[in-house]
Order: C-alpha cells, then sequence, then structure tokens
C-alpha cells in the first residue's frame, strides 16, 4: 500500500512543480535544451527539478524524462504544423506546407539569382499571357507555371527537347496548332504558346474533376501518368500520391514550387526581391505578311533593327518569314505598322525575298560536338542547336544524326560573305558571276560509280571528272564525292546535265 502512495505522490510531484513555478523564458536557461511541441510549449522549460523526485521510488530525473519520451514515440510521431501565412489572394488555391516552405527557402538563397531573372522578365510577358488566360476563361496566375517551366524565356529547351516559355514537347505542340518544321517553331511565340497552354489547362482541369493540383502535375508528367498514380494510390489527393513511389521527384516537386514562385511573385518585397529590376511589358503591332519575306526588308520599312524583329518573333527560325504560310501573322513594334505598310506596298512580290543563307543536311560523324560542326560551318552552337531542337541530353549524342545547317549564300558578284564554311554539304565551287554550288554524297559499302551514276541520274564519267578519279576506281566507304552541281541565277538553282 506504502508503495503505491509513492508512486502517486511522484505522479503528482511534477503538477505541483509546475503550478509554483511561472512557464520560463524560451531560452532563458543557458545550455537547456528545448523541445519545440505543436501547442507551442517547451517541454524543456518545464523539466522537473530531480529534488521533486521521491527518492525512496529510486527513479532519477534522466531515467523519467527517458519514459516520456517513449511514451510520445509509442503514440506515434506528430506533424508540427507550420504557423499560418499570410498568403497573397489569387485565383488558384495556394496552400503552405513544408514543401511549399522550402522552395520559398530555396528561391531566397541558393537560387535567388535565377529568380531575380525571372522577375525581372515576367513584366515583359505576363501582362499579355494574363490577356490570354483571361480571354480563355482560365486563372490569370497560371502564368506562374511558365515561370519555373522557362523563366519567361522563349527560347528555352529542356534535355528532353521542350521548347518555349511553356514547355511543349514537339507532339504536343502540334496537338495545339503550333506550327513546328525547319521554317518556325511556334512553341518559342510566347503568344500563341499561351493560347496552346491555356487550352491544354483547360482539359486537363476537366479531366481531373476540376482540381488545379492534378491539372499541373499532369501539365508536366503527362496525363496518363497522374491518371495512373490516382488509380494506383485510390486517391484524388495531390499530396497522397506524391508520397508514393511512382511519381517522379520532378513531378512530385513541380506543385509546391509552383505554389512558391506564385507566392514570392505576388508579394516580391515581402520575401526579399524589392530591388529587382523589371524589364519593360512587350509591345507590339500585327501586320499580316502575304509571302516569304526578308526580316531585312521589314527591319528597313518599320526603321529598326533585324535584332529588334527576332526579339519580338523568337518563333522564326530563319531570318525571312515561313513559305507556304500566307497571312503569315509578324509582330513589329508597336506604332511601326502604317509605315511598314507604305513602304512594303511598293516593293514587288518576287524581290521580296532573297535567299541569303541556304539549309543544307549534315550527318554527324563520331567525334563530332556542337562547338566542332558550329567551327566548320562558321555559325555557333546555340543556332544548330535551336534549327535541330537539340537541348543538353541531346548534344552529347549526335554521331550518326542528320542536323540542319545554316550556310551562306554568294552574292551575285559571285562573292562569299566571310562566315563562308570551310567545308560543308553544299559548297560554292567557284566563285563567278553565277554562283556553283556541289552537292555532296557519302559512299557506303558496295557503292560504285556505275550504281551511283544511275541513281543521280548522271554520267560515271562526269562523276569520276567531278570527282577527279578514274571511272574504274573502288569506292573507298565514308569519303565524300560530288553528285551533283548547281548553279546559283538570281536565288535560283539550275542543276548542271550530265
Amino acid at each position: 500500500m506504502n508503495q503505491v502512495i509513492l508512486f502517486i505522490l511522484a505522479l503528482l510531484a511534477p503538477c505541483a512543480a509546475l503550478a509554483a513555478q511561472p512557464p520560463a523564458v524560451p531560452g532563458a536557461a543557458s545550455g537547456q535544451a528545448q523541445t519545440q511541441h505543436a501547442d507551442g510549449w517547451h517541454a524543456a522549460n518545464y523539466a522537473v527539478p530531480a529534488s521533486f523526485l521521491p527518492t525512496e521510488l529510486g527513479v532519477s530525473a534522466s531515467e523519467l524524462a527517458d519514459l516520456d519520451d517513449q511514451e510520445m514515440a509509442a503514440a506515434g510521431a506528430f506533424e508540427l504544423k507550420l504557423p499560418e501565412e499570410d498568403l497573397p489572394d489569387s485565383d488558384i488555391p495556394l496552400t503552405f506546407n513544408k514543401k511549399v516552405e522550402y522552395f520559398i527557402k530555396y528561391f531566397q538563397k541558393s537560387g535567388r539569382s535565377s529568380f531575380a531573372r525571372w522577375l525581372s522578365r515576367s513584366e515583359r510577358y505576363v501582362p499579355m499571357m494574363r490577356t490570354v488566360l483571361r480571354k480563355e476563361g482560365m486563372p490569370e496566375d497560371l502564368v506562374y507555371l511558365a515561370m519555373i517551366e522557362s523563366g519567361f524565356t522563349p527560347h528555352a529547351l529542356s534535355v528532353a527537347s521542350a521548347a518555349g516559355p511553356w514547355q511543349f514537347m514537339s507532339g504536343t505542340g502540334k496537338r495545339y496548332a503550333l506550327r513546328i518544321d525547319p521554317w518556325i517553331d511556334e512553341r518559342r511565340d510566347p503568344l500563341k504558346s499561351t493560347v496552346a497552354a491555356a487550352l491544354y489547362l483547360k482539359e486537363l482541369y476537366a479531366m481531373f474533376n476540376k482540381d488545379w493540383y492534378l491539372a499541373a502535375a499532369g501539365y508536366n508528367a503527362g496525363e496518363n501518368k497522374i491518371l495512373r498514380a490516382i488509380n494506383m494510390y485510390n486517391s484524388r489527393d495531390f499530396w497522397e500520391i506524391s508520397k508514393g513511389e511512382y511519381l517522379k521527384p520532378e513531378t512530385k516537386d513541380y506543385v509546391p514550387k509552383l505554389l512558391a514562385a506564385a507566392i514570392i511573385a505576388k508579394e516580391p518585397a515581402k520575401y526579399g526581391f524589392a530591388d529587382v529590376a523589371y524589364l519593360p511589358s512587350i509591345d507590339f503591332d500585327v501586320v499580316k505578311i502575304p509571302s516569304r519575306t526578308d526580316l531585312e526588308l521589314v527591319a528597313k520599312g518599320c526603321g529598326v533593327s533585324v535584332q529588334t524583329l527576332r526579339e519580338l518573333n523568337p518563333e522564326l527560325r530563319r531570318l525571312s518569314t515561313p513559305p507556304d504560310y500566307p497571312g503569315y501573322e509578324l509582330k513589329i513594334p508597336k506604332g511601326t505598322a502604317p509605315l511598314f505598310e507604305a513602304h512594303y506596298a511598293k516593293i514587288p512580290e518576287n524581290e521580296r525575298y532573297r535567299e541569303r543563307v541556304r539549309h543544307v543536311a549534315y550527318r554527324a560523324k563520331g567525334k563530332d560536338t556542337l562547338a566542332s560542326i558550329a567551327r566548320r560551318f562558321k555559325t555557333t552552337p546555340q543556332t544548330i542547336a535551336e534549327l535541330n531542337d537539340i537541348g543538353k541530353r541531346g548534344a552529347g549524342h549526335l554521331h550518326g544524326r542528320v542536323l540542319t545547317i545554316p550556310v551562306l549564300v554568294a552574292s551575285d558578284d559571285g562573292e562569299l560573305p566571310s562566315a563562308r564554311p570551310e567545308h560543308s554539304a553544299v559548297e560554292p565551287a567557284q566563285p563567278s558571276k553565277s554562283a556553283w554550288f556541289n552537292k555532296y554524297y557519302t559512299v557506303k559499302k558496295g557503292d560504285t560509280l556505275a550504281t551511283l551514276a544511275k541513281r543521280f541520274n548522271v554520267t560515271a564519267r562526269i562523276l569520276s571528272a567531278w570527282n577527279n578519279m578514274k571511272t574504274k576506281v573502288a569506292l573507298k566507304p565514308g569519303k565524300r564525292i560530288i553528285i551533283a552541281k548547281y548553279q546559283d541565277k538570281k536565288g535560283a538553282l539550275a542543276k548542271e546535265s550530265g
């Protein structure tokens, strides 16, 4: 009986101690560990002195503390709720949890320089994007999806070859009527790609029962991936399905990253981005171009540089509007449309375009890199990458791939620009009044002069003469030989008969 009474007294002693002592100020006791609990009190501040424990029990203070810890562990770990964050108003649901907090801190610290650049570019495109989203009945704050996708960079290209500010894959872009060919890539058009993104997100929103978190995850991973995850975990809660192993880390982080970007971008000064220099909003007129036209001609008519036009029209892969695209809508600086239209009307249609750069096919060899090919053809690695949709992942696997390479064409006086390639798939054969160009073929195993002559509709004797070979010589696989000659006559190629 005495043991029972002593045990009860031992249990009551801490209560008496707590009642007798006011709560200590957190951190007041030097060297005292503090354990934060969900309701805000500190266990260490209310630690029971050993003198309050009856010595008859033979239980030390440290042993009693160990018992308390064991009981807490046995009860199951509980998540600490973050303090309520005063979130900005938004037309997409904002959430503040540990994952969102992590990305807010990331953007404030190690990712600060990148996020500052994103903010700087945001004002250039966000007003236009908001207008498009509003017109399509979509939440305007979906613009922050483009922010985490590309940082509002029209020429952004992912390792998977997704392109443009909304990072469309080629197949998805074409599904939403974006034209992608050697002349134009409308995934890079901030206006047209925003329209396509709005339509895609509208579809995803309906597919996932009006849940923007699942819709955003579907935009990142593909709708089928998210549908399989929903079935696998029998849940339509993004936070629940992201706890499993099926989704990639990129997709699990996508929604919290989007929320963190939106929270900061709507109140940048609050999160330490008060000193960002914002670029001016993009502003332009749109004119319809009836036939293929040089950008140089347009620039002259508007009184601006070609570079200004390229910045307004990042979808153009070449220095002209695309062929077979009547009524192409070209963006020109605001207020210059009347000046341009008056200038353009005076120029005959056959004088609106002259080929200054010819694009040729080149098959990459074993040791070729973007840099080495660019040096060979006197261009830049970025130009080749953009023309061929090569991301970082593809840049290391060029062997055997047929690339489109820009080659400068000779002028009418026979002189070639200084940026002429040293060796190319199409090279000027001789400087003259009308420039000549050679077409090359790489010999394969089993090829002979006779079979190639028949294939390319030329005589074996002409082939041997063009390549300084004897008619009966064996051809070595891998050797490049001339199989056709063309003459440039005022922008049109005339083939030499053989």
